[in-house]
């Protein structure tokens, strides 16, 4: 049976940098705030119009291509980790194979909707693929662009000052070696707070599960009766009471967050035969500076031994695991047979990991 490594990698981030202090042109907040509850110091946003989640995927892509050494039509499944679509249906992965220019070779492309876990929920069903010997050389990819889908006032501040856009890509191939493979993966999701971060409107549910569960914030915005073939998915009363939001319950999701990294990652050592003491690099997906510096805490581990970069790009989600494991491999923080180790938690909540040893 063969493994999975990773044979290329790339990461692309918009050029319009944002600070905290910019954000408090049009929002009650300041730069102090924001640092002491995220750690984040500014963010990128696209160019409206002349960027995308998809433009950012190629862009990366592209890169790992290279790194890779392979010709793009030598990729044969497009795997593509985003909450922020171009278009609601059809996928990105569509679009970034057009986009490349490679949908003459027909090749699937399957997206993934995981949000935070997106990225490694991907390498996890890439991982399956490769190891079946369906596929051989994988596009794996994480973007996201936030910015165009934010509020931007003091009401929405909580979530808005968090997030940026940004997108990072890998390539996976089969090898024999053992020693430069993906060694475990592992995966969990609890639906039960499936509202306390979440991006409920437009949506299909027309206010059934609002009642079912009595979520506290929210009720059903529309008349049923008025609108009895229509006007549910979307309508003017949502834009109006700013349900077309994210939501996000802080309090909850830290906690959450801070109990199931830990978890995770030692479930994921322990599928790969390793220990903690084995690690020589964690790569957790960048959310909040405070949990990450919080788990390293509670696991023992040094400030040399996890990688942030949410200070300069704040959360950009499914793109972020990609987004600092290239920046940590372009910064010399890697070298082969290295045991490096990812981690995410979020939206779903869902939460994964996977232990790979390096061999770029």
């Amino acid at each position: 049976m063969p493994f999975t490594t990773i044979t290329g990698i790339g990461h692309y981030v918009p050029k319009n940098v944002v600070t905290n202090q910019d954000l408090t042109e049009v929002m009650e907040t300041s730069d102090e705030w924001i640092r002491e509850r995220t750690g984040i110091e500014e963010r990128r946003y696209i160019e409206r119009g002349k960027e995308t989640t998809t433009s950012l995927a190629v862009e990366a892509s592209l890169r790992a291509i290279a790194d890779a050494g392979i010709d793009k039509e030598d990729i044969d499944f497009i795997v593509f980790a985003t909450l922020s679509p171009d278009y609601y249906f059809p996928g990105a992965g569509v679009l970034l194979q057009r986009e490349l220019g490679i949908a003459k070779t027909e090749i699937a492309a399957l997206d993934i909707r995981a949000q935070c876990s997106g990225f490694l929920y991907g390498l996890s069903t890439a991982d399956q693929f490769i190891k079946s010997g369906m596929y051989k050389r994988i596009l794996l990819v994480g973007a996201e662009v936030h910015s165009v889908g934010l509020d931007f006032t003091t009401r929405g501040r909580n979530v808005s000052v968090i997030f940026g856009d940004g997108a990072g890509a890998v390539i996976l191939e089969a090898t024999e070696d053992k020693e430069v493979s993906v060694l475990s993966t592992t995966m969990h999701s609890d639906g039960t707070y499936a509202e306390k971060l979440s991006y409920m409107y437009p949506g299909a549910h027309g206010g059934y599960f609002i009642e079912k569960y009595g979520i506290e914030g929210f009720d059903v915005d529309y008349n049923l009766e008025e609108n009895k073939y229509g006007g549910v998915f979307w309508n003017q009363d949502m834009l109006d009471k700013g349900r077309v939001y994210p939501h996000m319950e802080g309090q909850a999701v830290f906690k959450m967050a801070v109990r199931k990294f830990p978890e995770v990652i030692l479930e994921a050592l322990k599928k790969a035969g390793l220990g903690i003491d084995d690690l020589d690099l964690l790569v957790p997906h960048q959310a909040n500076l405070r949990i990450n510096q919080f788990v390293a805490h509670t696991m023992g581990l040094r400030d040399d031994q996890v990688y942030n970069n949410i200070m300069r790009y704040g959360n950009t989600t499914a793109a972020s695991i990609p987004i600092a494991l290239s920046e940590a491999r372009d910064e010399g923080r890697l070298k082969k047979g290295d045991v490096v180790t990812l981690a995410a938690f979020g939206a779903g909540f869902t939460w994964a990991a996977a232990v790979l040893k390096w061999g770029k």
